[in-house]
């Protein structure tokens, strides 16, 4: 089976990589070197390396070990937290359709 490739918008590649400089500066705050986390957090370091370049293809559970390591685990929370449009959306009471019925066979 071959692999397919990840499309990233340039604006979704940029916070992914923000976050990767944050998370290496983080590590360099506490004094702690890419083998020491890579350690802590059961990863090797070229997958430490690619968290730390935001690399897509790395996994979220890969990163989510990485800032435990750091005692960051918990930022995760505030992902998606504040889902503004949904609220709208929601007091708004739109709904989505329902699925067309299947057709059937004549």
């Amino acid at each position: 089976m071959t692999k397919k490739k990840i499309v990233i918008l340039p604006k979704t590649k940029k916070i992914i990589s923000e976050m990767g400089e944050n998370i290496k500066l983080a590590r360099l705050r506490r004094k702690l070197s890419s083998e020491q986390v890579a350690e802590r957090a059961n990863i090797s370091r070229p997958t430490l390396t690619a968290i730390e370049k935001g690399s897509p293809s790395v996994s979220i559970g890969s990163y989510l070990l990485v800032l435990q390591v750091l005692g960051l685990e918990k930022d995760f929370l505030h992902l998606a937290k504040d889902d503004e449009l949904g609220r709208k959306l929601q007091d708004a009471k739109i709904s989505t359709r329902e699925r067309a019925p299947k057709r059937t066979k004549k």
